[in-house]
């Protein structure tokens, strides 16, 4: 009421004098005109309103979306720092492997034991065996040349370190191949030390 009240008196300020006391003015159009005004302004008031309720429901959205986007930023740097550890344990892992591998390749060169004869020539040949008593088991290995059997070590006894050994000289070829087997049933020991060997070298070649 109060902004229909000054409404109305800008408007009379702005009519001129002569207008007021003039019989063309009707008061009653006037005073209509300012009440369309007035509900021009409370519509626009309104869709001012309505307007501040959705910028202010769209700034919750934004807010929101905006939580939503830093959290799945946390997850994501959770992920990609996660990924990289399991990485560097998989490139650990790899390594580890990688070494295994090339000492069980070394080990079983080592367990097979064969010769392979560069060239051919005069070869001598050592076997020492050795390994603690038993009545039931042997202490015994064969040497063998391209699977043929060209000596065995022998020894047997019930109790203690026993030992045994056995030597030969062979003219080899070129690829021919010298080993040691350890017979079914018998047995011979070693470890760290060596007690048990293989051994050969070329005395001249032909």
């Amino acid at each position: 009421m109060l902004m229909l009240i000054v409404v109305l008196m800008l408007n009379v300020w702005a009519i001129p004098a002569e207008d007021i006391l003039s019989p063309n003015i009707n008061i009653l159009v006037e005073l209509e005109k300012i009440k369309s005004m007035e509900k021009r302004m409370e519509s626009v008031e309104a869709e001012m309103e309505q307007l501040r309720t959705e910028n202010t429901a769209q700034a919750k959205k934004v807010e929101a979306l905006h939580g939503i986007m830093n959290d799945r930023k946390i997850k994501m740097d959770e992920l990609t720092a996660q990924n990289e550890a399991q990485a560097k344990e998989l490139r650990a892992l790899y390594g580890t492997m990688n070494d295994t591998k090339i000492i069980m390749d070394e080990l079983k060169k080592q367990l097979e034991g064969i010769f392979t004869a560069p060239m051919r020539g005069v070869y001598v040949f050592r076997v020492f065996s050795k390994a603690y008593g038993n009545r039931d088991k042997a202490v015994v290995a064969g040497l063998f040349k391209n699977d043929q059997h060209i000596f065995s070590t022998y020894a047997r006894q019930e109790g203690g370190f026993i030992s045994s050994s056995n030597g030969v000289s062979l003219l080899l070829e070129k690829g021919d191949r010298v080993y040691v087997n350890l017979y079914s049933g018998n047995w011979i020991f070693d470890n760290e030390h060596h007690h048990s060997t293989f051994s050969g070298h070329m005395l001249f070649p032909m």
